[in-house]
């Protein structure tokens, strides 16, 4: 008996959040209310994950054994991940955002393939931008198919730049980075010459001294003169100008 197709297309959620679609995940819209009436109480629901070319070929399995693992993505082009029960995927949204973004986050276990208790159908991180299509399938207990969605519209994820491809040319610019660009080159403009006018400054109180004290300048020094004792009495009445009277002259020892 042929499996029934639900008219249902799964796409990328419309949830405002960050990293809907990174270089290795994206995040669907859970199937809520969607599989309900053709599902069982044994029933899972898996999610097909495939090259956009090779979704075409992709088979279904019919039995549990035959489901394909994240590991044979490069190979078989497709692999089936993220089994649900419909427990898990209940007709009512959170409320109040207590429950979370209601989201499937398509490559979201990075250790998966690491660790040996984790099963082979693991989350693992997508290898590559793709593109992807995905659908979702209703099985039964032993792996028979009962239900399928359409695929979806292909999703590509984002890829990196590598540094030789990055175009560095002023003229890319927009506005506003010119503006700012010149508004920096001044400030630092300034800044330059404020040090070297300070350094400047500095330099010239080492090499050139302040002006000596008034009573330091030449023809201001007040001295003593003393008359010495082989200087007539007659010519030792007369000072020199700027000299004071000191000590009595001496005696003269001449005749």
């Amino acid at each position: 008996m042929a499996a029934e197709l639900i008219p249902y297309t799964p796409r990328i959620t419309a949830w405002d959040l960050e990293g809907k679609v990174t270089a290795t995940t994206f995040s669907l819209e859970q199937p809520r209310c969607v599989l309900e009436g053709h599902a069982s109480a044994a029933s899972t629901v898996w999610l097909v994950v495939a090259f956009s070319n090779a979704s075409r070929d992709f088979q279904s399995p019919q039995t549990l054994a035959e489901i394909p693992a994240s590991p044979r993505l490069p190979t078989d082009g497709h692999y089936m991940t993220l089994p649900l029960t419909l427990d898990q995927l209940p007709c009512e949204d959170p409320v109040g955002g207590s429950g979370g973004a209601p989201v499937l986050r398509v490559g979201n276990d990075a250790g998966c393939l690491a660790d040996v208790q984790q099963p082979c159908y693991c989350n693992a991180p997508l290898p590559g931008p793709g593109p992807y299509r995905v659908k979702f399938l209703l099985m039964d207990s032993k792996g028979s198919l009962q239900a399928q969605t359409r695929w979806s519209d292909p999703i590509t994820l984002h890829q990196g730049k590598s540094p030789g491809s990055i175009d560095t040319w002023p003229g890319r610019r927009s506005g506003d980075m010119v503006v700012i660009t010149s508004i920096l080159s001044s400030l630092a403009g300034l800044l330059l010459l404020a040090f070297l006018a300070a350094s400047s400054m500095r330099s010239s109180s080492l090499w050139w001294p302040e002006e000596a004290p008034e009573q330091l300048r030449t023809g201001s020094f007040m001295g003593m003169c003393y008359m010495t004792h082989h200087i007539p009495p007659s010519e030792a009445a007369t000072l020199p100008v700027g000299c004071e009277p000191g000590l009595e002259p001496l005696p003269s020892l001449s005749p």
